[in-house]
């Protein structure tokens, strides 16, 4: 007979102790999020690198006559059959891992997801402020003539153009957002919140005390407050802090909401991170791809350059709530077949 401590240790360690067996769930859910990467990376390869893509790998084996970019040389051929099979081979990996760990449990995976989840928007969220306070403070210096005298004129000249300060001031900064994010596990939202806050008010302050605005001042306050909005929505779906318009759900019995919310994780939830990785990312002059690969910054005279990089912010919102919806799909289906070890979350979601 297994003891209540036996079933606590076994819920630790990730084991799956309802007696059935859940890995084909486990695996359909995997290889959704893997697919997910794949399909940025394969985007990254395709605008970047000019990368043919893997569609034209239908037109290839004549499933897709007069498909376009359907490359003629080697290399391109070669490129366009490894996007396609990577799709192929994530998927085949993800069903054989979950088959070799058919003992591990839906809610082991689904914490797993969600630090998966959470690293990335802390590197994101590191990122937008250090690029926001490194970008503001570069504009500033540049506005008031006082860049040269720090850097030089011909780095003056470089910094006022977007394809150089996007690669060697944001990059290099991103990395060590990375970094940041590896070591420092507090995801920091609420101090964003309060930069906004700050920033908005420093507007206030020097355009009716001191007679002086200037562009990047409004920048600043867009890029972090767009950051806050679009990053902090797949946390706030951990937590089950969005607000919930229902007339049934709240009476269902526990099972059935298990039921409910893996589903609509499933159907509507996935569908639309998809519909957003597909629309923003599907050539060059998607809305996303194109601000990003021309480095697309505001007509605002001496602003920040960071308007590429709030298109970008669409592409972590899909990414991170597709991980998320996942994660809570295994929940709900956990729920549904009456699996221990319930994660018990804040209420601060309206019901």
């Amino acid at each position: 007979m297994t003891t209540s401590s036996e079933t606590t240790a076994d819920l630790h360690n990730g084991i799956d102790v309802s007696g059935s067996n859940a890995w084909l769930m486990r695996a359909f859910g995997w290889a959704i999020v893997l697919s997910v990467f794949v399909y940025v990376i394969n985007n990254y390869l395709n605008v970047w690198w000019d990368w043919p893509g893997a569609m034209p790998f239908f037109g290839l084996i004549g499933l897709a006559d007069g498909a376009k970019n359907v490359p003629t040389d080697g290399t391109g051929i070669t490129q366009t059959v490894v996007q396609f099979l990577a799709y192929a081979v994530v998927s085949v990996l993800a069903f054989v891992a979950c088959l070799r760990t058919s003992g591990r449990a839906l809610r082991a995976d689904a914490n797993m997801l969600s630090g998966i989840t959470n690293y990335i928007i802390r590197a994101a969220f590191w990122s937008v402020l250090l690029i926001g306070l490194a970008d503001a403070f570069i504009s500033f210096l540049r506005v008031e003539g006082m860049l040269s005298a720090f850097v030089g004129d011909d780095m003056t000249t470089e910094l006022g153009r977007s394809r150089f300060r996007g690669p060697y001031v944001h990059f290099p900064l991103i990395i060590a957002s990375l970094i940041i994010a590896a070591k420092v596990r507090d995801l920091g939202f609420q101090w964003l919140g309060l930069l906004i806050v700050a920033a908005e008010l420093l507007i206030v302050v020097t355009r009716f005390v001191f007679s002086y605005e200037q562009a990047y001042q409004g920048d600043l306050v867009r890029f972090w407050y767009g950051a806050l909005f679009l990053f902090a929505s797949a946390y706030t779906l951990f937590d089950d802090g969005h607000v919930r318009v229902d007339v049934f759900y709240s009476g269902f019995p526990e099972r059935l909401k298990g039921m409910v919310n893996a589903g609509g994780a499933l159907f509507m939830g996935i569908a639309l991170c998809w519909t957003i990785l597909i629309f923003g990312m599907w050539d060059k002059s998607s809305i996303i791809n194109a601000p990003l690969a021309n480095y697309e910054v505001s007509q605002s005279g001496f602003g920040m350059y960071v308007k590429f990089w709030m298109a970008g912010f669409l592409g972590i919102f899909a990414v991170t709530m597709a991980v998320q919806f996942i994660s809570l799909m295994f929940e709900g289906l956990a729920d549904w077949r009456g699996d221990p070890g319930k994660r018990e979350v804040s209420q601060a979601g309206a019901h």
